[in-house]
């Protein structure tokens, strides 16, 4: 299960987002996305686990807890629609330049 996490500290690394989940099961990847151009953490990431059971009872046992100071958002990641433009204000903010 792919799980989104958000409200992440600049400072929140990969390794940090890991060590957090892997007390609730076995991660397979903790990634942090980062802005393309300054690449600074954008504050969110995502954490993917093998085990569906393991993956939920993290998502339970973290959601709002502290990482780094700052409370934690974590739910089930939803899969990006390609050709879903409706989050697009302006030719410029397109994903597809």
């Amino acid at each position: 299960m792919n799980i989104y996490c958000g409200n992440l500290s600049f400072k929140t690394t990969a390794e940090d987002l890991r060590a957090a989940f892997e007390a609730h099961g076995e991660v397979r990847e903790a990634k942090i996305i980062f802005h393309f151009e300054s690449q600074k953490s954008r504050g969110f990431g995502f954490v993917e686990m093998p085990n569906k059971d393991e993956a939920e009872k993290a998502i339970i046992e973290l959601n709002g807890q502290l990482l780094d100071g700052r409370e934690l958002r974590l739910e089930e990641a939803r899969p990006l629609i390609r050709g879903d433009r409706s989050r697009v204000k302006t030719p410029e903010d397109s994903i597809w330049r």
